[in-house]
């Protein structure tokens, strides 16, 4: 009767606090240089060393710039970020991918796409998409400084087990529904907080058809609705995915790890703590329109009216549309749009790279629209290049620039100017997210390839 969730968080319990929290053995945590410099300090301070420094890999992605990574950083806060992180993988051995190596990224791909994030583990980083990793069949969540400085001395963090859920989506999702669009619709109808308190499990035949790429996308954004993390049996799309990376198990090794991984399933008479399904037919294109994730709608919809909002909710209701420039009601078919970026830890992978080259081969960039195109990593870049991506991307007036978070978040160089539109493939829309005043528009890869060649919001229907 046990969970997917249940086998893996009990096989990792070294003890237990009477009517207190769990200690967890972590197979992997991954330090990004924004959450990490105090954790390491601490120890530094204590005398300690990293108790399993194999089991930590270092990867600077939120402050690294994703033009001429060549050169030293300008932005000096961010300079000394990197350079922190530069010092203390080096002085406490831990795994590490500087700026520029061949591995280095956004760590939410670069895990999964070298085989260090495999099916059955406990995976932490100090950053809430930590979550995207349980695509790959691992209970994956992020945490705080102090526990990302428990996990470098111990190998272990305390938690709190969180509640189950299943969200089930069922049917075959129409042409140009993307992943992106079923988390977006997921949002809409559970809201951000929808599952608070829950590890989330997705299955159904929407997930079982998905890529790898697709899944990691929906885990991705499991944290936007409250969830601790989100999960995905791992099965041959995941064996596929992994095989041959460069950290995988390798000959008897890996037919061992086989088989363990096909035992990782949610039992057929497992009781999840909440249970929802969802119908692929119900599924639009879908965008957001406010400051948070949750609000979304299909692209030919119209926004909320107040009748549609509970009282409770109006006025931050009313205060994002404005931050926004909206209406209640209005519809947002035909907007004109400033920026796009494709890219994060989203729907930043070569699937999400093919399917923009895909629409926009043959035809031309809009005049008003400024494209920052950044691959997740450098693996993906490189096969950009291999797969002649690049070179459609170029004829159609696009550039693509070296990997990192990117305009993400507003931690580098690529900020939205304030009161300009994007539509962003990543995962949050928060005021000021993507650049002081700058109004974030959360789409689909195929959405953004659209918007990018027409200069506005229209649906994409080719």
């Amino acid at each position: 009767m046990n969970t997917l969730f249940d086998k893996i968080w009990d096989s990792h319990v070294v003890s237990k606090v009477t009517d207190g929290p769990t200690q967890l053995y972590i197979d992997r945590m991954y330090c990004h240089e924004v959450t990490s410099p105090q954790a390491f300090d601490g120890l530094r301070k204590r005398g300690l060393k990293v108790f399993r420094p194999e089991k930590i890999t270092c990867i600077p992605d939120h402050n690294i710039p994703t033009l001429n990574q060549e050169k030293p950083i300008k932005d000096l806060v961010s300079k000394n970020q990197v350079d922190t992180l530069d010092k203390n993988a080096k002085e406490f051995g831990t795994g590490y991918f500087p700026m520029g190596h061949p591995k280095n990224g956004v760590i939410h791909v670069v895990g999964p796409e070298n085989g260090l994030s495999l099916p059955g583990m406990t995976i932490v980083c100090g950053d809430s998409h930590t979550s995207t990793h349980g695509a790959m069949g691992a209970v994956a969540f992020g945490i705080g400084t102090s526990e990302v400085e428990m996990v470098l001395a111990t190998q272990c963090v305390f938690q709190s087990r969180p509640k189950t859920m299943r969200i089930n989506f069922e049917g075959n999702l129409k042409p140009n529904v993307t992943p992106k669009d079923v988390a977006l619709y997921m949002m809409m109808k559970l809201t951000t907080g929808g599952a608070t308190g829950y590890f989330v499990e997705y299955a159904g035949e929407v997930v079982r058809n998905m890529s790898m790429e697709g899944r990691l996308t929906l885990c991705n954004l499991s944290i936007e609705m409250g969830a601790r993390g989100g999960m995905i049996a791992p099965d041959e799309t995941t064996f596929n995915y992994i095989k041959g990376t460069d950290f995988a198990p390798k000959g008897e090794d890996w037919d061992r790890a086989i088989a363990y991984w096909k035992t990782l399933k949610s039992d057929d008479d497992a009781v999840f703590d909440r249970e929802i399904t969802f119908y692929a037919e119900d599924i639009q294109q879908m965008i957001t329109y406010g400051t948070n994730p949750g609000m979304a709608m299909p692209i030919n919809s119209t926004i909320p009216t107040l009748d549609d909002i509970e009282e409770s909710g109006r006025v931050s209701f009313l205060k994002s549309l404005d931050y926004m420039g909206f209406k209640p009601g209005q519809s947002l078919v035909g907007q004109k749009i400033d920026y796009v970026f494709l890219g994060s830890c989203t729907n930043g992978r070569i699937e999400d790279f093919r399917t923009f080259a895909n629409f926009v081969k043959g035809k031309k960039k809009a005049d008003n629209i400024t494209a920052w195109l950044v691959p997740g990593s450098w693996k993906v870049a490189e096969l950009i290049k291999t797969e002649g991506l690049d070179k459609i991307l170029n004829e159609a007036g696009f550039e693509i620039r070296q990997p990192g978070c990117s305009a993400c978040l507003a931690m580098n160089e690529d900020k939205i100017p304030a009161g300009k539109y994007a539509v962003s493939t990543s995962n949050r829309n928060f005021e000021g997210r993507q650049g002081p005043g700058a109004r974030t528009i959360l789409a689909s890869p195929l959405t953004a390839a659209y918007v990018a060649i027409t200069g506005k919001l229209l649906i994409p229907n080719s």
